[in-house]
């Protein structure tokens, strides 16, 4: 009997969350290949080059999508431009939410998850897989995206997914084919998506889809580890909670995220989003939350994710918190969870 296809359907991707400078970073780089400059890259977006070299800062997709037009417009002629772009991200680019999907049992079960965390990625297109006996098929839809970006971003985000799904197989898993509804387009364009990903595009499809044997996505994945992805889950939805831009709370976040840091003084950010003090607390109040609580999550979050992925110091990790010093920043640790930050740090194995 056939086994009825089965539908999973992830978070929106144009869910509005903020994504890491890395995102522009890789972009700035690729259109350097083409001898195009940062300037030309940047312009309009708000972003310096100072801001692109700072791991810590976070972006809009309204920045994004004009580093984008601005790529566009410097090389309208290179064939697949976007699906190119899009062969440039890797797990290690989306940090977290790549590292939980390398660690899962098995591609299926990471697929699955890319689709719950879907906003980390870089992502414009809707994403959903449908399975059956025989095959996988992740399939995008492009509707909700800008008509002057569609193509070029449906391209990107495949570019990314085929990529992704390569790496995460290490290479053992090919995909069975590449579909796109559209006309096919010019010659040059189809030969080049075959060259850089070694599949021919098939066009006039019912959807956009890359499709994988049933047979591979259920075999395990050499990465997996139970513990581990239990701890990325948590990183995932916290770093979708903190990045989510809504309401004036999301507002704050964003300024203490990227260009005023933890150690800033409710003045300085209501100066930041033209609003007095008093009325930025009454409006934070309103929407169940304050500048302190705003703050501590934060500090709280990025201290977790600094004592157990890198080997800083506490001397050094304080000041990224902002604090004036290790004591101070030892206190509030113990605070949040009772024992000092070393012994958290030798408990979580780091």
């Amino acid at each position: 009997m056939e086994e009825k296809r089965i539908s999973v359907k992830g978070m929106s991707a144009q869910t509005s969350v903020l994504h890491p400078i890395a995102i522009a970073q890789v972009m700035v780089n690729f259109a350097a290949r083409y001898d195009v400059d940062a300037e030309t890259c940047l312009l309009g977006t708000d972003i310096t080059e100072a801001k692109l070299r700072d791991a810590d800062v976070l972006i809009s997709r309204e920045q994004e999508m004009r580093l984008i037009e601005n790529l566009i417009l410097a090389l309208p002629q290179a064939p697949a431009l976007g699906f190119e772009l899009g062969m440039q991200y890797n797990v290690a680019t989306f940090g977290t939410w790549g590292f939980a999907l390398r660690t899962s049992r098995t591609l299926r079960e990471g697929i699955e998850r890319s689709l719950r965390y879907l906003p980390l990625s870089t992502a414009y297109c809707r994403f959903w897989s449908e399975i059956d006996e025989r095959e996988l098929a992740f399939c995008a839809d492009p509707g909700a995206i800008p008509q002057h970006l569609r193509q070029f971003l449906l391209e990107r985000d495949t570019g990314t997914t085929v990529n992704l799904l390569t790496e995460l197989s290490l290479s053992g898993i090919r995909e069975r084919g590449l579909e796109y509804e559209g006309p096919a387009p010019a010659p040059a364009h189809v030969a080049r998506i075959e060259a850089l990903c070694g599949i021919a595009p098939r066009y006039g499809s019912a959807r956009n889809a890359i499709v994988l044997r049933r047979e591979d996505v259920e075999i395990p994945l050499p990465m997996y580890d139970a513990h581990l992805v239990r701890l990325l889950e948590d990183q995932c939805r916290a770093q979708l909670k903190r990045r989510q831009v809504g309401g004036v709370a999301g507002q704050v976040r964003q300024l203490i995220l990227g260009p005023l840091d933890l150690a800033a003084s409710i003045e300085e950010v209501a100066q930041h989003i033209a609003m007095a003090p008093r009325s930025l607390r009454r409006r934070l109040e309103e929407e169940g939350t304050s500048f302190r609580d705003i703050v501590e999550t934060e500090r709280r979050q990025l201290a977790v994710q600094l004592l157990q992925d890198t080997q800083m110091k506490l001397d050094e990790i304080a000041p990224q918190l902002g604090y004036g010093d290790t004591a101070s920043f030892t206190r509030a640790f113990r605070r949040w969870f009772g024992q000092a930050p070393g012994e958290y740090r030798k408990l979580s194995g780091t």
